[in-house]
Order: structure tokens, then sequence, then C-alpha cells
């Protein structure tokens, strides 16, 4: 009779933005160590980014995993897209997003393609200006995220009562 762990089924997904191979020169020769940009998302409202190292690459994306699923955040959503129209940045990735018509589809590329498709925005224009380095567009995509408030929010800080 052989124990089997039982695997925990997770709602979220994992997806695997990048992953950098960094070399320290040593005595013996080269040491390698890794960096892998994980994004974790239901497909429903919420996201996660974690940004792992390790010396081998199962390790480092296990490890951007588990950080990802640690931080994770709601994202406001009218319908399949976000609320308003949004500029963020980060460090030196900039970024643009705008709300778009139902049918036009996730018109982004790169790592906010996989932050907004995990999160559960169907139709969204994005740009990424400036850097193209995937830790910084990821990160000013989440900062972009976390500066978005849905009507609801701005009722209730205003002190309004939504009829609606």
């Amino acid at each position: 009779m052989r124990n089997f762990k039982e695997e925990k089924v997770s709602e979220f997904e994992d997806r695997v933005v990048s992953i950098n191979r960094c070399s320290k020169v040593v005595k013996g020769g080269r040491n390698f160590s890794f960096s892998a940009l994980v994004v974790v998302g239901n497909r429903n409202g919420k996201v996660g980014v974690g940004l792992g190292k390790a010396n081998e690459v199962a390790d480092a994306i296990r490890k951007g995993g588990d950080l990802a699923r640690k931080n994770l955040i709601n994202v406001p959503m009218n319908k399949q897209t976000i609320p308003h129209e949004i500029n963020a940045s980060f460090r030196g990735g900039k970024i643009i997003m705008k709300p778009a018509a139902p049918g036009t589809g996730l018109i982004a590329g790169g790592g906010m393609r996989a932050v907004l498709d995990l999160a559960g925005i169907r139709d969204i224009l994005g740009k990424s200006i400036g850097s193209n380095n995937p830790v910084n567009v990821v990160k000013a995509t989440v900062q972009a995220i976390n500066s978005l408030r849905s009507k609801q929010d701005i009722f209730a800080k205003r002190g309004i009562k939504n009829n609606a």
C-alpha cells in the first residue's frame, strides 16, 4: 500500500512570465542562480505576482508561485473590463490601460497580458511604454490595478447612496 499525499486542488492558475539566469564567478568556476517571475490568478478578480530566487529553476518557480499567492490583490472590474483609464509606472516600466467595448479582446503584450488575463479581464487596451523589462512592466501593471477605483468605492468615499 502506497501513501499518496493529498494535493490540494487550487483555484489559482500559475503562469511563468520570465526566468533570469545570474552567474557568479568564483575560484572553482561559475555559480549559476535563477530568478523566476510568476503570476497567479483565478480569472475572477484576484491576481498576485511573485519573484522567486533559487539555485535551481524549479525551486525558483515554486518560490515565485508561493510569494504570488501571499500577495493577492482584488481587481475592480466593470463587467469584463476596467472601470476607467489609468497610467502607471514602476521604475523604468510605464504602462497605459484603457477600458474597451465588449468583444474587443485582451490587447496587451508581454507581462501585462499575463497579469490581465489571469485577473479575468477580457476587454482592454494596454500599452507598455519605456522599459520592456518584464519585472518592471508586471509591477507597473499591478500598481495600476491597485490604483483603480470602482464606482461603488467612489460613491462610498463621497457618502453617496447608490440607487442603481
